[in-house]
């Protein structure tokens, strides 16, 4: 038999597979050989999906396509991926597919001994379910599909989904390229779901790592991922196994097979199952335990929260594992004791807190996707549902308020993904909330308010413990004092609107990409070339001014452009001026980029942009920061351009540089001797300490890409007492101090001077820095 290359059963597949297989393919194996109880399958491979592309000519075509799209424009977005999606549906298969799909179909019937065999084909992407971005309802499933011409036609259908509206717009906003994701199609024995739903081993909205939330809903699970009903939820205490809150919903449609025609229907509960079953409990105790045990092996197996899938077959009882992914997220288990603020005001309606927050704004009411231009910026979306289409309006909206669905919901996971305040599943916000009313959405406690409240729950969420008539601009005299400074990272400018009154010591790392992508649009160089240089140093100046106005007096490092090639190439013009490097992540980028004749020209750009905002504004709280250093000599040479530019490093102008190869660390006394300070990027270093590449979702979910390994902890350590040696700062801007308590509880004993984190932990970080420098007085005066 002729060896397969587009056909893996899942027995042949294991987590590492992703490139082979996507992240939903490679998960499947794993379950499959980790003895967990998967409805059985293959995967048409992502190397079908390529053949096809590449054999049948479209890839170019496609570009060609893509080149010319406006991201924002919704119309010109809808008709681009339709004309894509059809090109690749009107394409004939290869011969060489067909004929191994057709053969994997035989043999999975021949073994089920299932002449009506009836399967589930969903797409898996190569760069999907991956811990750094979830790419949930962004590629197609169909469910109950019968007959070989049927699953080749829906595998086809698959490919074609690489390229909906909503998945193209979700690559460019998570900067993933179009032509680094493939696609494979899983072919799967269908379930016949009693009922089914998704469990989630860490809670996704408290982000408390001891609980797991289960949703449950009769029949298909396709109701409660796509929000279709608002399920039963339990909260379960993982030490126990015993359900700590319960909250039993109105179940009123199921999605069934449809007897009649390929795929599924939605029918009424009352109608197909009995009246009593439109609010009876869904799940049985036996079956929360199962669930929960289920669950647990699974984290233990991934060492990781999950996401997961699942449905208890009605002829067997049997509880099936459809799906496991990574939570994309959580940042850490909150564990204060939040106290509200009281004031009067008036609940319109009430709903499930999914991703928390505050939002004031005008309500706008939408049906669907041709209705998503009547949201702008700073709107109350109201829907029944939100659906991946909706994501252009989402990232629009203040807030976002949904008739039906779970905390697990798309709606719910797309919200907390993109940090949107969102509650779902009030059942007639549709109703209640009428169209330009002005309301609050306070989606930490799920209440929706009328009008526009001047006390923001949003204090909760930020601040945390703000007593009741203090205001943001007295929050500094209420927080702890700390030795260790701390300061925000910011990237979008207009941002710092909402967070300038948080009690931070200044912008430890303001990062120009946005501004690149979405002020300026061009590539420098480009702009160059011509005559449109005055265009980038405006847009830039104006990005960096917005922050540093708002700041002044305190610090705003402003860490100058660190795209890699293949990210500049993406900006207008980029293609023709940018290299395609096999390695871009520790290629052509940074300091190496700026001192190149290549480039030095639009380094000097982006160095004027600064002395615009310093000496025509006034605004000597801008510093700046160099990314990926890796000797002195660039250094050295940095520093001369951008004295030649008027940026003379002296006592009011400083320069750090970023601390993330290890050349840094090993030479950080003769680097201490050039610049005024470091600042850690914990995830670049991590990943060039570790040789572990932070985008490797297979090295990820095995834990190799950890900050708070040893090895990486000894080297801040080492960098730490080079730089002190020298009375230089030491901070650190990447991920891991707003993700791990215990990491800056490390870099406060090692003598850290600052730490930057993201906006909403900065209340959280302050305490617990101000909490452990206290602890380590107490010390010292023991024992003394």
């Amino acid at each position: 038999m002729a060896e397969k290359r587009y056909i893996r059963w899942f027995e042949e597949i294991r987590k590492e597979d992703i490139p082979l297989v996507g992240g939903k393919g490679a998960n499947l194996g794993e379950l499959t050989n980790g003895g967990i109880r998967v409805p059985p399958g293959f995967c048409v491979t992502a190397q079908a999906y390529s053949d096809f592309i590449k054999e049948r000519n479209l890839d170019k075509q496609i570009l060609e396509e893509v080149k010319q799209l406006d991201m924002e424009n919704n119309a010109q977005l809808q008709s681009t991926s339709a004309l894509i999606r059809e090109l690749i549906l009107q394409t004939d298969i290869l011969k060489s597919i067909e004929a191994e799909i057709r053969e994997a179909y035989a043999t999975f019937q021949h073994s089920l001994q299932q002449d009506d065999l009836f399967v589930a084909v969903r797409s898996s992407a190569t760069a999907e379910d991956l811990p750094e971005a979830s790419f949930a309802g962004q590629q197609d499933t169909y469910l109950e599909i019968k007959g070989i011409s049927e699953v080749i036609r829906h595998v086809k259908k698959c490919w074609a989904s690489l390229w909906t509206a909503r998945a193209i717009y979700y690559r460019e906003k998570q900067h993933f390229s179009h032509f680094d994701v493939s696609l494979c199609a899983v072919v799967q024995k269908m379930v016949n779901s009693k009922k089914a739903g998704v469990l989630f081993t860490a809670n996704p909205v408290t982000e408390n790592h001891n609980q797991m939330m289960i949703n449950a809903s009769w029949g298909l699970g396709e109701s409660v991922v796509s929000g279709m009903v608002s399920p039963d939820e339990y909260i379960v205490d993982k030490k126990n196994n015993r359900v700590v809150e319960k909250h039993i919903a109105t179940k009123n449609f199921l999605v069934v097979k449809n007897e009649k025609a390929v795929g599924t229907s939605k029918v009424a509960v009352k109608e197909f199952l009995g009246e009593d079953l439109v609010t009876q409990q869904c799940l049985t105790a036996t079956e929360i335990c199962q669930l929960s045990a289920n669950a647990l092996r699974i984290e233990k197996m991934y060492q990781s929260p999950q996401d997961i899938e699942w449905a208890i077959d009605g002829d067997t009882n049997d509880l099936y594992i459809l799906q496991a992914r990574p939570i994309t997220t959580l940042k850490k288990e909150e564990t204060d004791v939040v106290e509200q603020v009281e004031i009067k005001r008036l609940a319109l309606l009430r709903g499930l807190a999914a991703s928390p927050g505050t939002g004031s704004g005008k309500v706008r009411k939408i049906k669907d996707i041709t209705e998503i231009s009547k949201v702008e910026e700073g709107d109350i979306l109201v829907t029944i549902m939100t659906n991946p289409d909706m994501m252009p309006a989402m990232k629009k909206a203040a807030a976002v308020v949904t008739n039906e669905g779970g905390r697990t919901c798309h709606a719910a996971i797309v919200s907390r993904e993109f940090g949107i305040p969102c509650i779902v599943g009030s059942n007639n916000a549709t109703e209640v909330l009428k169209e330009g009313m002005e309301v609050t959405v306070d989606a930490t406690r799920g209440v929706v308010y009328q009008g526009i409240l001047e006390e923001p729950a949003e204090i909760n969420k930020e601040i945390n413990q703000t007593p009741p008539g203090i205001d943001q601009m007295h929050l500094h005299q209420l927080a702890p004092i700390s030795g260790t400074k701390v300061y925000m990272n910011l990237g979008e400018p207009d941002l710092i609107t909402k967070y300038k009154d948080l009690p931070f010591d200044g912008i430890g790392l303001m990062r120009t990409e946005f501004i690149f992508t979405h002020l300026v649009g061009a590539h420098p160089m480009y702009l160059l070339r011509n005559g449109e240089e005055k265009q980038f140093i405006d847009k830039m100046a104006e990005g960096i001014t917005k922050v540093a106005q708002d700041v002044y007096p305190k610090p705003v490092v402003v860490r100058l452009s660190d795209f890699r090639s293949n990210e500049f190439r993406g900006l207008k013009g980029g293609e023709e001026v940018e290299p395609i490097e096999a390695n871009p992540m520790i290629g052509w980028r940074g300091v190496s980029r700026y001192i190149s004749p290549e480039y030095e020209e639009g380094f000097r750009l982006e160095c004027r942009a600064i002395k615009k905002v310093r000496e025509e504004y006034g605004l000597v709280n801008v510093w700046t920061m160099l990314p990926f250093v890796r000797t002195t000599w660039e250094v050295k040479r940095v520093k001369e351009i951008m004295a030649e530019e008027g940026l003379k490093q002296d006592q009011q102008f400083k320069i750090w540089i970023m601390a993330e190869v290890p050349s840094v660390i090993f030479e950080a006394e003769e680097f201490a001797e050039m610049v005024d300070g470091f600042s850690i990027g914990s995830n670049d270093l991590t990943q060039l300490v570790l040789g572990s590449d932070r985008d490797s979702g297979i090295l990820n979910t095995m834990g190799y890409f950890d900050e708070r390994n040893p090895a990486v902890k000894k080297a801040i350590k080492m960098l730490i007492q080079g730089a002190h040696k020298h009375n230089k700062s030491v901070s650190i801007c990447g991920q891991g101090p707003s993700l791990y308590p215990e990491f800056t509880e490390f870099l406060i004993h090692e003598g850290i001077d600052s730490v930057s984190v993201n906006p909403d932990t900065v209340a959280g970080t302050r305490r617990l820095v101000a909490s452990v420098e206290q602890r380590m007085i107490l010390n010292k005066l023991r024992e003394l």
